[in-house]
């Protein structure tokens, strides 16, 4: 986990397939380094320093869903 938190870090781009990978690995036993890897990325990502591939396709379906109705 911590390897491939560190890969999108530097990539500053979280895809859709590296988020799902991270949800598996959390779902399993992980040791302290691997968390404190994964709450960098989530501050990362959070603060705008690493885009997030599914926040951008919600962003982008909720513009198009809002001029179809207005």
């Amino acid at each position: 986990m911590q390897r491939l938190c560190i890969l999108e870090l530097l990539k500053k781009y979280l895809n859709v397939e590296a988020e799902d990978r991270l949800r598996k690995l959390l779902a399993t036993k992980y040791d302290l380094e691997d968390l404190d890897a994964f709450i960098n990325l989530q501050q990362a990502t959070m603060i705008g320093r690493v885009r997030q591939e599914s926040r951008e396709k919600l962003q982008q379906l909720s513009k198009e869903n809002y001029e179809e109705y207005n």
